[in-house]
């Protein structure tokens, strides 16, 4: 029993979850992590194996080390063009997460803190986007590009990169959530232009959302395949999700063990950007989930 405001209310014992429950929840997460853990425990066992033995034994353990070795040989493979491919992914995603990052922190801003007519069928549009997939974009772009003449050009993936709806929906979600109207209205007080108070305060509080923000545009933009392979027919300008592709097609040209070893090489980037921000990125999940 407790007491509020001299009368007397009944507090509900609370809940304990069964260990039943707990069991079968934390079952399902083992089998989920095991799911998508599977293929890259395989892929850094064949491509630790002694080059040739790639698709030998079980793949589910180590049968030798020669990875050091299957690096060098990657490295050599067509002058070397294997690491251009990765500085190639590495420019794409790297300028066209930070555009993108900062564009939707723009937009998801001021839809969130400002009223302006026509806000309402402007976020609507924006929604309406995200549920569009981009594949169906590919080839209306592909045709736009031709008639500008930027086929071949690192900005034609370079521009589609730096525009996502849903980037510009969780920013709008964050700064609604995580940045107060009294704050603003104190800057305002102090004389601060509107920009210098987004740079200076909304920014700053929308940092962990915008981490997220740019994790996702990150893993976006490197796993894109289907706009560069048609915009790119240059192989020293293509990322290496192409130049992996290619190489797959090509058997007798490449050996076929070199595109495993490269398929490690090309997922390390990407982990070591989620294991540098996890903790940003795991605040900005959460971000306005308590008030």
């Amino acid at each position: 029993m407790s007491t509020v405001s001299g009368k007397r209310v009944a507090l509900r014992p609370r809940r304990e979850t069964a260990p039943l429950s707990r069991g079968a929840v934390m079952g399902l997460l083992g089998l989920s992590a095991l799911y998508f853990l599977f293929p890259l425990w395989w892929l850094v066992v064949s491509a630790s194996k002694p080059f040739g033995e790639q698709f030998s034994g079980t793949g589910l353990w180590f049968d030798g080390f020669g990875l050091f070795d299957n690096i060098a040989r990657l490295s050599s493979q067509d002058g070397g063009i294997f690491w251009r491919w990765m500085l190639n992914s590495v420019l794409y995603c790297g300028v066209g997460a930070l555009v993108g990052t900062a564009l939707s922190a723009l937009t998801g801003y001021a839809l969130a803190k400002y009223d302006f007519p026509g806000r309402g069928a402007l976020f609507g549009t924006i929604l309406a986007a995200v549920l569009v997939p981009k594949v169906l974009f590919t080839l209306p772009l592909y045709l736009m590009f031709s008639g500008v003449h930027l086929i071949d050009n690192p900005l034609a993936v370079l521009l589609p990169s730096v525009v996502s709806p849903f980037g510009v929906y969780l920013a709008r979600v964050f700064a609604a959530q995580t940045v107060p109207d009294e704050v603003l209205e104190s800057g305002r007080l102090d004389g601060a232009g509107e920009f210098r108070i987004f740079r200076s305060i909304g920014l700053r509080m929308m940092l962990p959302a915008l981490v997220t923000i740019f994790l996702f545009q990150l893993v976006e933009i490197w796993n894109n395949y289907l706009l560069p392979s048609m915009v790119l027919g240059d192989d020293r300008l293509q990322p290496v999700t192409v130049g992996l592709v290619g190489w797959n097609a090509s058997h007798v040209a490449v050996p076929p063990p070199l595109v495993v070893i490269g398929s490690l090489v090309s997922v390390i980037p990407l982990v070591i950007a989620f294991l540098a921000l996890q903790r940003f990125w795991r605040a900005g999940m959460t971000a306005g989930a308590l008030k």
